[in-house]
């Protein structure tokens, strides 16, 4: 009943309004009906007694008895009488009243004159034309009663349809379901229901905006907290290795006695400690936004070439292979120190996890505006569902040897924050031949 309720009331209204009209309508005509009906009547009359009159006239007023019998004989539906200037009675028809007695429903002076007085008691032929004209006129009324409860209903329901369906669809977006675009109205409820939709639209979006904002709060959170706890884990357990070489060599227990050589030890686990805080600070510089990249062009073979003497001894050393297809000509934009410290730790992480033996293949290629340097450690594969994870801080696949080879675990979310900030694409992934880092540099 409640999706019907404006329906009833529009069609009530309307119906209301159109009854209204049509009662008004009528009750004008059938005055005018009623008045054309008097007039027409009364001429009919004067038309119908006028012969009688002027027979009694030709007769100068003589034998106006015999005169109007035999007007009677030939109009015997007439019922009339006539009277003279004193009113005495000189004729009437036999079912006539007199003026004494008079008790009919119809009386009409017809003609009046010094000398005598003809009053009509019947009416004329008129009275069939009128009952005509009344049933005809109560079944014009009916049918136009009927058009008009069919045109309200149209009407009613053309009004309220779209009113019905944009409140439904108001319902539906208050719970946030899906709703379809509105139709392509050109009237007021047109523009309405276009409206209530791009609000509806815009709610959306700005809610999946707050959700996805909600979400990315949450996973910043995580992170933070994974952060602060792999850094505490990575920095407790050598300020702990270090505070026992300094007891033992307070306390001269054992070889701690060397000071030297042990002092050499601490110095170093510190120099470790604080490389490791000064990467942690570059990160967080990178993700506040305060370093800001200042892009020059560069030449990708020269800057890959002048890296290349820092990682060749260790790839020696590891019986490894690095083979460069850079061709020349290739110009980038990009910060200098940054893309240098980027990729000096994307090789760094590729001769680490190359096994002994293996082949280490940096190369470029034009890719639409962008040139992708290409880094390829071969004979090695990640499970898919580790490669997200290796941006992590402090995330390491093989935790075991991590700290043997000196890994802090930085190295690729380095990697990261800085292409970001850069505002350069990038991505891990497997191949059939290894594992492969490419980053697309814009050309200059």
């Amino acid at each position: 009943m409640k999706n019907r309720g404006i329906f009833i009331k529009v069609f009530t209204y309307t119906i209301i309004s159109i009854l209204l009209l049509v009662g008004v309508t009528a009750a004008l005509f059938s005055q005018q009906f009623r008045s054309f009906y008097k007039t027409t009547q009364t001429r009919q009359i004067i038309a119908s007694y006028q012969p009688l009159v002027e027979r009694i006239q030709r007769n100068n007023h003589s034998d106006i008895a015999e005169v109007a019998q035999r007007f009677y004989e030939n109009n015997q539906s007439f019922e009339f009488i006539i009277t003279d200037k004193d009113g005495g009675l000189i004729y009437a028809t036999p079912n006539a009243d007199t003026p004494d007695s008079f008790e009919g429903d119809f009386y009409y002076v017809v003609h009046n004159d010094e000398n005598f007085s003809i009053v009509a008691q019947s009416m004329t032929g008129l009275e069939s034309f009128y009952r005509d004209l009344i049933v005809r006129g109560v079944a014009v009324f009916a049918v136009m009663l009927a058009l008009c409860l069919v045109c309200a209903f149209v009407f009613a329901r053309q009004m309220t349809k779209p009113i019905k369906r944009l409140a439904d669809s108001a319902g539906r977006m208050a719970n946030l379901e899906e709703v379809p675009p509105p139709s392509e109205r050109k009237d007021e409820l047109g523009a309405l229901a276009r409206d209530v939709y791009f609000m509806y639209d815009k709610l959306k979006e700005t809610i999946s905006k707050l959700e996805d904002e909600i979400l990315r709060e949450r996973e910043l959170e995580e992170t933070q907290r994974y952060f602060f706890s792999a850094a505490s884990h990575e920095l407790k357990t050598p300020i702990a290795a270090t505070s026992i070489l300094l007891e033992g060599m307070l306390e001269n227990v054992g070889d701690y006695k060397d000071h030297p050589k042990y002092l050499r030890e601490c110095v170093k686990m510190m120099d470790a400690q604080s490389e490791l805080i000064s990467e942690i600070l570059g990160i967080v510089s990178l993700s506040d936004r305060k370093i800001v990249p200042v892009p020059e062009k560069l030449d990708i073979r020269h800057t890959v070439a002048d890296m290349m003497s820092d990682f060749q001894t260790l790839s020696e050393a590891n019986g490894q292979r690095i083979v460069t297809d850079i061709p020349d000509g290739y110009t980038c934009l990009a910060d200098p120190k940054m893309l240098q410290k980027a990729l000096s730790n994307v090789i760094l992480n590729a001769v680490q996890n190359t096994p002994k033996g293996g082949e280490i293949r940096i190369w470029s290629e034009p890719v639409a505006e962008h040139y992708r340097l290409c880094t390829l450690n071969t004979g090695t594969r990640i499970d898919d569902t580790v490669l997200p994870k290796l941006f992590d801080p402090f995330y390491r696949v093989d935790k075991a040897r991590s700290r043997k080879n000196g890994r802090s675990g930085l190295g690729l979310t380095i990697v990261q924050k800085t292409l970001e900030s850069m505002g350069v694409d990038f991505a891990l992934e497997n191949t059939p031949d290894g594992v492969l880092f490419w980053m697309d540099l814009p050309k200059a």
